[in-house]
C-alpha cells in the first residue's frame, strides 16, 4: 500500500476478453490502494471512458478489435497526458513494446506474469517511474548500443541547463503539468520548451527524448 497517497489509484482496464478482465480485475481490487473503475472490451471504448471517467490509470491490451491499445494509447496520451497507461501483451514482442513506449505507455506488462508484475508495474506508474521486463531491458540496451555504434552519440552542450531540466522530467515520466508545477512555470511554456528541444536534437517524441537522457547521463537507464 502507498502510505503517501491515501486515495487508492482510479484504473480504467481494457480488455476483450471478460475472463481476462475479471481476472485482472480481481487481482487489482484486492489491494487498497489500487480500484477498477471502468471496464471496456476494446480501444474505441477505452479512449472514450478515459474522457469521461475519473481515472489516473488505463491498462490496455494491445490486441483489441476497432481500435487496438496502442492506438488507443496514443489516443488517450493526446487527450489527457495526466493519465498513466500500462500496455498488456501475450507476446514478448520488441516491435510492440516500442511501439507502446513511442504512444506514451509507461510500462509493458505479460500477462503471462501479470500476477506477478501487474501490481508493481500500476504503482510504478503512478511514480511516474517506468515499468519495464526483463527482456525489454534486454531490448533497449541493445538498441542504444546500435545506435552509438552508429555514431549516435549528440553533443552534451546543445541543450540549455533548464532544457536539460525539462528533459530529465519527461525522461522520468511527468507529464507537462507536472513539469510545470516541479518548475513553477506554466504549461505553455513547457510545452514550448518540448517542442524547442526536440527541434534542436531533431527528435519526434518522447522515447527518443528519453534515450537521449539516458546518454547524456540526466537519467539512469
Amino acid at each position: 500500500m502507498n502510505p503517501v497517497n491515501p486515495s487508492p489509484t482510479r484504473i480504467l482496464l481494457a480488455d476483450d476478453h471478460a475472463l481476462v478482465r475479471h481476472g485482472l480485475r480481481l487481482i487489482l481490487d484486492a489491494e487498497p490502494d489500487l480500484t477498477v473503475v471502468a471496464e471496456v472490451a476494446d480501444g474505441a471504448e477505452a479512449v472514450e471512458a478515459a474522457s469521461e471517467a475519473e481515472v489516473d490509470l488505463a491498462i490496455l491490451d494491445i490486441a483489441m478489435p476497432r481500435m487496438t491499445g496502442i492506438q488507443a494509447a496514443r489516443e488517450i496520451s493526446r487527450r489527457a497526458p495526466g493519465i498513466r497507461i500500462l500496455m498488456l501483451s501475450m507476446y514478448d514482442n520488441e516491435q510492440y513494446f516500442f511501439e507502446s513506449l513511442k504512444a506514451g505507455a509507461s510500462g509493458y506488462v505479460l500477462k503471462s506474469v501479470a500476477d506477478r508484475d501487474l501490481l508493481e508495474a500500476c504503482r510504478a506508474a503512478m511514480r511516474g517511474e517506468p515499468f519495464l521486463y526483463p527482456g525489454a531491458v534486454t531490448a533497449l540496451i541493445r538498441e542504444y548500443l546500435q545506435r552509438d555504434r552508429q555514431g549516435g552519440r549528440l553533443p552534451e552542450s546543445i541543450l540549455t541547463p533548464r532544457e536539460e531540466e525539462i528533459v530529465k522530467l519527461i525522461a522520468e515520466g511527468n507529464s507537462s503539468k507536472e513539469i510545470a508545477e516541479t518548475l513553477f512555470i506554466s504549461v505553455k511554456t513547457v510545452d514550448r520548451h518540448r517542442a524547442n528541444i526536440l527541434q534542436k536534437l531533431g527528435m519526434r517524441d518522447r522515447l527518443e527524448l528519453t534515450r537521449y537522457a539516458i546518454r547524456a547521463g540526466l537519467v539512469e537507464p
